[in-house]
């Protein structure tokens, strides 16, 4: 295992700076004047109720929905992130609750779906080089140590923790700086929730920061260098783990 990467000191700049975020659906207000960093090799836990604004907030940072107002910076450099690819271009990966993967196509091919690499040509019109897929995935899914069958195994015959695993793994491979990880513990069993988790713990050590969405607090809390709580829009918190605790975070957010 590599050595862990600790997060940045304080008054560093961040790696992700958010300064006034605010967005309107309608005549419903659905972030208030958010500010938030986020750091070098940290995990943050971003936890609130329904309705709290989390998934408002990472929309933006992943590209699918702009703000309306307030601006973002990324590695100090100010940015309008356009677009998921534009967000992944900057080093930003989202895994939703249910991973974006056709079930149908193999590991390797989900591993690398828009991003194929070629033997020649362009972009849409080419010939795939897929043993360079298939070796590729299967040392991405040996890096975390998840062991599958093979990369040529369709995606449908995983479980939720098996593809979330590859989800990390391809991320991993992609070098991403920031996983934005959308409840990526629901709907799984004890065993596939603490894999997952140790995925996020392996990132850190390996430089990626983490910003773990969940309203599970007990997966969030133990894992987390700082928990962001978020409610009505407006975040009401940001401290450092061991300034609080999964009743004080309950209280908070309720």
């Amino acid at each position: 295992m590599a050595s862990e990467v600790e997060p940045r000191l304080s008054g560093a700049t961040p790696l992700i700076r958010c300064v006034g975020l605010q967005k309107w659906y309608g005549a419903i207000q659905a972030l208030k004047n958010v500010d938030l960093d986020v750091g070098y090799g940290e995990i943050i836990g971003l936890v609130g109720d329904n309705g709290a604004g989390k998934s408002t907030l990472i929309k933006i940072l992943s590209g699918v929905h702009p703000q309306d107002e307030g601006t973002i910076e990324v590695e100090g450099r100010m940015v309008d992130i356009t677009g998921p690819r534009f967000a992944m271009q900057l080093g930003i990966e989202t895994i939703y609750q249910y991973t974006a993967m056709v079930p149908e196509m193999s590991i390797a091919q989900n591993f690398f779906i828009g991003r194929e690499p070629l033997l020649w040509g362009r972009r849409g019109f080419g010939i795939v080089d897929r043993t360079r897929m298939r070796q590729e995935a299967l040392d991405g899914l040996r890096g975390i140590e998840l062991h599958l069958r093979g990369p040529d195994v369709p995606v449908k015959s995983l479980s939720g923790g098996q593809r979330q695993g590859v989800a990390i793994a391809r991320a991993m491979h992609f070098r991403s700086k920031v996983l934005i990880l959308d409840e990526p513990t629901n709907h799984l069993s004890v065993k596939e929730t603490h894999k997952v988790l140790d995925h996020v713990v392996e990132l850190k050590h390996q430089g990626v920061t983490s910003v773990f969405i969940s309203h599970n607090l007990h997966h969030v809390h133990p894992i987390s260098d700082r928990i962001v709580i978020m409610a009505r829009g407006e975040k009401i918190a940001d401290v450092a783990r061991g300034d609080t605790s999964v009743e004080e975070m309950t209280r908070l957010i309720s």
